[in-house]
């Protein structure tokens, strides 16, 4: 199963345009890259976030005819924050069983709707009576996780901000960009407290965005392009909600989820095969811990990847080269769909000024979400 087309909108924090709008202006572009318009689809795959978003109850129906999968085999697939890597992972499931020579894989996300703050639409995934007595919010449960994550690996506030510093500066390369901005770690430092230990510079912004990309079978793919992006490995994987439960310092489901993707993929050690990851980035803290449990770095040591410039763009193990969602935005679903467009952009050579250094041939998407819980992995080569 090969990528043979991409396409992303502008994400900003309110966009004037609906989700079905957004959701057709990226599978136009996504189609034309590829050379091909919607009779030649076969099957859509949509992945999306919490209804309440939108306000519209069963949103996959709604956004449906912006997707171009009116009187099409359709799906909708939804794993909170890890839904955009796993909607192409949905859609491999089509290609590779032999039920689609050529499916659309849209994640659209228009979060700007609710109010007075998106964060209001995760009110209700949190248990009844053990946790929402609490007040918690997402905000909450993730600065805890943060805190033990540099508890128990002894990783301070500054080696954290400096990924924020990383992915902000690669933004400025990225036209869709939301928040790419020059800032330093002094400037995380000094940020507004949110939530000890995140501050405002730790967190990416709520925004609206769609992305999409395009599969085709290996005998439809060589006929499309001369330059197919294989999907070669995918897993996902999730833990129980009950967070309460886990040592936060590691995330063991991402670990799992990555074993899947790598048996499939073929890969036997990926800090040495992976060439490029798009790790998913909704705190700069997460950066790092995810790298850890995709076993791109040993445990509590990704920070100290990062300060010696490995993860930078021109550095050995280029992470987010894109700007991640820090840099480019947070539209939940379609953010993880952002790290698969430019892990195709990357290794086609495609990607312009973000265009990393070194000549990669593997490159690794990944995206997280619902209460600390989920991971969704797709390897990819050229």
């Amino acid at each position: 199963v090969a990528i043979v087309g991409a396409g992303m909108t502008l994400f900003r924090r309110r966009m004037l345009e609906t989700g079905k709008e957004l959701s057709f202006e990226a599978t136009k572009m996504a189609l034309d890259s590829a050379g091909l318009t919607l009779n030649d689809i076969d099957s859509v795959v949509s992945g999306s976030a919490p209804d309440a978003f939108d306000g519209v109850h069963m949103k996959g129906e709604y956004l449906l005819d912006g997707m171009g999968a009116v009187g099409k085999p359709y799906q909708r697939v939804y794993v909170g924050g890890g839904t955009g890597v796993f909607t192409p992972a949905a859609g491999w499931w089509n290609v590779a069983s032999g039920f689609s020579d050529v499916c659309l894989c849209v994640a659209e996300e228009k979060m700007s709707p609710l109010h007075p703050h998106p964060q209001y639409a995760f009110w209700s995934i949190f248990d009844q009576i053990l946790e929402r007595p609490l007040g918690v919010t997402l905000l909450w449960i993730f600065s805890l996780e943060m805190r033990r994550y540099m508890h128990k690996y002894g990783i301070t506030e500054e080696e954290i901000a400096s990924v924020a510093v990383k992915n902000k500066g690669n933004a400025i390369d990225h036209p869709c960009a939301q928040l790419a901005s020059k800032i330093t770690v002094d400037d995380v430092m000094n940020s507004e407290p949110i939530c000890w230990p995140v501050k405002r510079l730790d967190v990416s912004p709520p925004s609206d965005g769609a992305a999409t990309v395009i599969l085709a079978s290996e005998k439809v793919a060589k006929k499309l392009t001369d330059q197919p992006v294989w999907l070669d490995g995918i897993g996902w994987t999730l833990d129980s909600t009950h967070w309460t439960n886990r040592d936060l310092a590691y995330p063991e489901y991402l670990e799992k989820a990555a074993r899947m993707a790598y048996k499939m993929a073929g890969i036997k050690n990926p800090r040495k095969e992976i060439d490029i990851a798009e790790v998913y980035d909704p705190f700069d803290y997460k950066e790092l811990h995810h790298m850890e449990g995709l076993q791109l770095a040993g445990k509590g040591e990704a920070a100290k990847m990062a300060g010696e410039g490995i993860t930078q763009r021109d550095g050995e193990l280029p992470v987010c080269p894109s700007g991640g969602l820090l840099g480019v935005g947070n539209p939940i679903a379609a953010a993880g769909m952002m790290k698969i467009c430019e892990i195709f952009w990357q290794l086609r050579g495609e990607a312009g000024k973000r265009q990393v250094k070194k000549d990669a041939r593997t490159g690794l998407a990944q995206a997280w979400g619902d209460l600390m819980q989920v991971g969704t992995v797709c390897v990819m080569r050229s």
